[in-house]
């Protein structure tokens, strides 16, 4: 009896917020049988190399990735880079702005739960993790010193958007994140387009918007999107000839339930999705 093979476009490590280091997860992918994983870090490539390194021990196919945050009228929106260069310097260079600038905001967010009371210090969250730190780490060493319960109530009391300690981050304008990544002959995808709760309606335009810019996939399978939304992203790839992308969105024990491959238990991503990409970038004459 043949078993079905699975992959996980959709992945981080400690590079950015994931628990995992970048070796360590590739390791867990390899064990649960996966057949290739993207390492898609939030605004970083610095796990890449490290998780290359530790697919060719394993015989793990690893396609380099990253995930990018961008600003809509609504609030954020994630766009995924797939199988991205070695050398990225533009898109690097990019990425070091962006984290210098989140350097900042954490130090604002840190002072201002600081001025509710909370006695919390930079040093506090630097003991969590030092690359691509944001709110999940501050979420983290809120908890290792005691402030809340949980990471989840730290989110709901002080980090979410509109909480007491909530403070916007700069990021980029979709279309100039996705002709970045596509530029440099990315795989662009659109990542978990209904996980925000924004109109149906209003996301549909944005494909459409995004797609002379480069977009050229959507993220249909996700660990929070259900079977209808997958099947809305089907036919909106099937109508404007886009690639289709999955995965778990596994950050490790940071966002317990999330396993790789599986998400919380019923994600199927097969390894024809893939397969499926791969021919899309044979026909465009980009490597794989």
């Amino acid at each position: 009896m043949n078993t079905l093979k699975l992959v996980d476009l959709h992945t981080h490590t400690t590079a950015s917020d994931g628990a995992d280091s970048p070796a360590a997860l590739v390791h867990k992918a390899h064990a649960a049988g996966l057949a290739a994983i993207a390492i898609t870090d939030h605004d970083s490539l610095d796990g890449l190399e490290e998780a290359r390194q530790a697919g060719q021990e394993c015989g793990l196919k690893i396609i380099d990735g990253c995930e990018l945050s961008a600003r809509t009228e609504y609030g954020e929106i994630h766009i995924l880079g797939l199988w991205l260069p070695p050398q990225a310097a533009q898109l690097q260079s990019r990425l070091v702005e962006l984290r210098h600038k989140r350097a900042e905001r954490n130090e604002r967010i840190v002072a201002k739960l600081c001025s509710l009371g909370l006695e919390l210090s930079m040093d506090d969250v630097y003991a969590v993790g030092r690359h691509s730190v944001g709110r999940p780490h501050i979420a983290r060493a809120m908890l290792n010193r005691g402030l809340v319960s949980s990471e989840r109530e730290a989110f709901e009391k002080y980090l979410k958007q509109g909480a007491r300690a909530w403070l916007p981050k700069e990021v980029m304008e979709p279309q100039a994140a996705v002709s970045l990544m596509a530029g440099l002959g990315a795989t662009v995808s659109l990542a978990h387009p209904f996980i925000q709760g924004y109109p149906e309606d209003w996301l549909e335009k944005l494909v459409q918007d995004l797609i002379p810019c480069g977009l050229s996939a959507i993220e249909a399978w996700h660990s929070e999107q259900n079977e209808a939304q997958t099947r809305i992203c089907v036919e909106w790839a099937r109508r404007y000839d886009l690639g289709l992308t999955g995965g778990s969105d596994y950050h490790g024990d940071i966002k317990p339930g999330i396993r790789l491959g599986v998400g919380r238990g019923g994600l199927r991503v097969p390894l024809d999705v893939l397969e499926r990409l791969e021919a899309r970038r044979h026909r465009q004459g980009l490597p794989c």
